[in-house]
């Protein structure tokens, strides 16, 4: 049976919630017992401050990848551990919680909170399904459904984008459900494979589109932090777009593809959807005054965010007016700018409403901030204390890794693998510091296995436990467990592939081999 549209909450197996209880317990105890025994077991490569912080890495990792605590909890609880036990003044251990990126996450999440409170994303969503290229035509429908996923998840949350198609689905699947019905003809759509397949392209879908942008998924944002502050490079905006766009691109058509084999549909037409899309679009009516002003302010950031690099193109990055708008136009002030128009447009003047108000606003989730500061705390103590730097040559001579693109590729399927069973953004925060780590004790370019690690870590396809949007499609009823898991090895394989093929081409163009 179909659930019901509004019903999108993250469900697992039995067995799954048993593992996860596993899971935690273990690493509830385990996590304490490797600080302590790091900390008292003597490393004389290490300096005092090294050697703790060596200590609460460990116990920071064994947190990150139990989830004993919350995420962001152990991402704080390393930093007050470094001021306590010696590591770092308070001053430069909390310093990172203030980076520009953190601003460049506040921002960017108030403007999709903004989207998702006034339904441009709806809006959007629904014109598409009413392009007549789309029609009734199943694997056009299925196509759509995957491209809507991806687009929006490119600006705002892969998991608010796969809940915001959920209901929009399975209202599809079932106004098919019930034309065919009327018609006679046989429909079961909890068993079908073709709903399946449509439950698992938005999931899918939100993951590869939140690769394409900065802001697209946390794991990005944290990758370019770290890469900007360990390695001294800054990757724009339009930068991350010009290699990570292509590659989404190649990646869904690759998704589609699978998923069209995988899970093709039983009939020819899908009756009923025509008449289900053109009711959703009367419902939502003309554009309110709140979808005008959130539609603004992200064109505002988008435009500000791309134009500096543009310029840059054409004027060369040397130029007066360049460096000008590079130094005035950071993203992360670019994204407050525009998420605070939402505050200053107003809905209803008379009322003094307006597009945003701080109540709505502080829903974003404050704990992928949290843990993107804690992370960066915890990779800038690496580098400082001299840690990152035994770490890379202790990894270089233990794996005999001197390749790049042989680093490339151990970071991004060690970043795959970790995701499969706990967070993507805990999987970036612990992969791509140990992976500039190394590829800097390898003495090569740091900037590819980094990237890898971090696009790596969006990558958790096999089960409901891996990424929030596959434990929100799961929870549907519609996604048999094994379907998921043979669809999810499948599409993890041809990721790494694309990854580092693709980063392969594309890094020596950008200039960062």
């Amino acid at each position: 049976m179909i659930q019901t549209p509004g019903m999108t909450k993250e469900v697992l197996s039995p067995t799954e919630e048993r593992f996860e209880r596993w899971r935690r317990n273990i690493g509830f105890f385990f996590g304490p017992l490797v600080f302590l025994i790091l900390y008292f077991t003597p490393i004389p490569s290490l300096s005092q401050q090294a050697h703790t912080l060596a200590a609460i890495l460990g116990l920071a990792i064994i947190f990150w990848i139990s989830e004993a605590i919350p995420i962001p909890v152990t991402a704080i609880l390393g930093a007050i551990l470094n001021v306590i036990l010696g590591v770092a003044p308070a001053k430069e251990v909390f310093a990172p919680f203030a980076d520009p990126i953190v601003f460049l996450f506040i921002g960017s999440f108030i403007i999709a909170e903004a989207i998702t409170l006034h339904h441009l994303d709806k809006r959007f969503a629904f014109a598409i399904f009413s392009l007549k290229f789309i029609g009734e035509n199943p694997y056009r429908v299925l196509f759509a459904c995957g491209v809507i996923s991806a687009i929006i998840s490119m600006w705002m949350s892969n998991t608010a984008a796969t809940a915001m198609m959920l209901p929009i689905t399975l209202g599809v699947l079932k106004a098919m459900d019930e034309a065919h019905r009327e018609a006679g003809r046989a429909s079961n759509i909890a068993s079908s494979r073709y709903a399946t397949g449509m439950m698992l392209i938005i999931a899918y879908g939100a993951s590869v589109g939140g690769i394409a942008t900065p802001i697209g998924t946390p794991p990005n944002l944290i990758g370019i932090g770290f890469i900007q502050n360990l390695t001294g490079t800054k990757i724009t905006f339009f930068e991350w777009m010009q290699f990570a766009l292509p590659l989404t691109i190649i990646m869904f058509v690759f998704l589609y593809l699978l998923i069209r084999f995988l899970h093709p549909p039983e009939i020819a037409n899908l009756r009923g959807i025509k008449t289900y899309v053109q009711q959703a679009n009367e419902r939502l009516g003309a554009w309110s005054g709140g979808e005008i002003n959130t539609a603004l302010a992200f064109m505002t950031a988008v435009f500000l965010w791309i134009f500096p690099s543009l310029v840059s193109m054409i004027l060369g990055k040397d130029a007066v007016f360049s460096k000008f708008l590079g130094s005035r136009l950071d993203e992360g002030v670019v994204a407050v700018l525009a998420a605070s128009l939402l505050f200053i447009l107003p809905v209803n003047w008379k009322e003094k409403r307006f597009t945003m108000n701080w109540k709505r606003a502080v829903r974003i989730d404050w704990g992928t901030i949290l843990l993107f500061g804690g992370g960066l705390s915890l990779g800038r103590l690496m580098f400082s204390t001299g840690l990152a730097d035994v770490m890379g040559k202790g990894l270089t001579g233990i794996t005999g890794a001197s390749n790049l693109w042989g680093i490339t590729a151990a970071g991004t399927f060690l970043a795959i693998i970790i995701s499969e069973t706990t967070s993507n953004t805990a999987s970036a925060n612990m992969v791509v510091p140990i992976i500039i780590a190394l590829a800097k004790g390898a003495d090569v370019s740091p900037i590819p296995p980094a990237i890898g690690a971090c696009l790596g870590a969006s990558f958790g396809f096999m089960l409901p436990v891996s990424t929030p949007p596959n434990a929100i499609v799961y929870g549907s009823g519609l996604v048999p467990i094994l379907r998921m898991v043979r669809a999810g090895i499948v599409f993890d394989i041809l990721g790494f592939l694309i990854i580092v093929g693709g980063l392969m081409l594309l890094c020596p163009l950008m200039g960062w081999v």
